[in-house]
């Protein structure tokens, strides 16, 4: 049982951490909101400059994130892999999804080593406090999902997800991007993998639409698959127990791997041959993973 001084330090340094992140993220929100705000003003080239101004505020707001983490936390992350990206390129990033501490790993260790990670958000999250700006000025893309409930009575809807990723991806097309993908679409926990039935060990089932999407949108933009492997040896942590110094050690795997040219151009909702081609590919991918998480875990 911890001991009364354990706890008080924890709350410390919990406290700590959590007021020095918020200081950070206000101080470079700040700018970064109020360029924003003029770029519907200016020319195009102009436009183009300040967007890679805020994403130069977005990478100096990680930086000092991932130094806080290190240094007040503690968190110690060990990477293999990734030698080959490059900053100016344009990738996209899938992974395993276990926690939202997944994030702020992700973000440190690729920060400045390809573009800014952007994800593929809900679009209430848009009213997350300051965040959610954050996001919007970052042109991190909003999205709309619809159920397949909704789809049913609103036939007329069927097809709104793709033109709202293909709206979302024309602003990637003037600056390199990262596009970052959870593919399994929501957080590893073992009664969701027991309900699903999924025959990986430490995987639930992946979700190929989006990604299937994402690269309809893009096509030969994209350069690469960047596929990361996220492991946490003392189990899936939270962000408090981040926070409070409990993850000592994350283990990642960075593996880049080329993307099959006859899978960029296909129908992937209406063409059922390519539809099945799709998901061969990447359930492959996913056997794969499953087999590195084991052995990230053993080392």
């Amino acid at each position: 049982m911890p001991s009364m001084f354990s706890i008080v330090a924890e709350l410390l340094r919990v406290g700590l951490s959590s007021v020095a992140i918020a200081l950070n993220t206000v101080l470079h929100a700040t700018p970064l909101l109020l360029l924003a705000l003029c770029k519907p003003l200016v020319w195009p080239a102009l436009r183009r400059r300040i967007t890679g101004v805020l994403n130069a505020l977005a990478h100096r707001w990680i930086a000092v994130n991932s130094w806080l983490i290190e240094h007040l936390v503690g968190t110690r992350i060990r990477v293999q892999g990734g030698e080959d990206l490059q900053r100016n390129g344009w990738y996209l990033v899938v992974c395993n999804h276990q926690s939202w501490v997944d994030i702020p790993v992700l973000q440190q260790v690729f920060n400045t080593r390809i573009p800014l990670l952007k994800f593929f958000l809900k679009r209430q999250l848009i009213w997350v406090p300051v965040l959610g700006l954050a996001w919007w000025a970052l042109d991190f893309p909003f999205m709309r999902r619809y159920s397949r409930a909704q789809l049913e009575k609103h036939p007329e809807w069927r097809g709104k997800d793709l033109e709202a990723t293909q709206r979302a991806c024309e602003k990637f097309r003037d600056l390199p991007v990262s596009i970052m993908n959870f593919v399994e679409g929501t957080r590893f926990t073992p009664t969701k993998h027991a309900l699903q039935q999924s025959p990986y060990r430490h995987l639930l089932l992946p979700r190929a639409g989006g990604t299937a999407f994402v690269l309809q949108a893009m096509g030969p933009m994209l350069q690469a698959l960047v596929d990361v492997s996220v492991v946490y040896p003392a189990g899936r942590p939270t962000l408090y127990g981040l926070l409070a110094g409990r993850v000592r050690e994350v283990r990642v795997h960075i593996r880049t791997r080329p993307i099959p040219a006859d899978l960029l151009s296909g129908d992937y909702q209406n063409d059922a041959a390519f539809r099945a081609r799709f998901q061969d590919w990447l359930n492959g991918l996913w056997q794969d993973k499953d087999a590195r998480l084991q052995d990230l875990q053993r080392d």
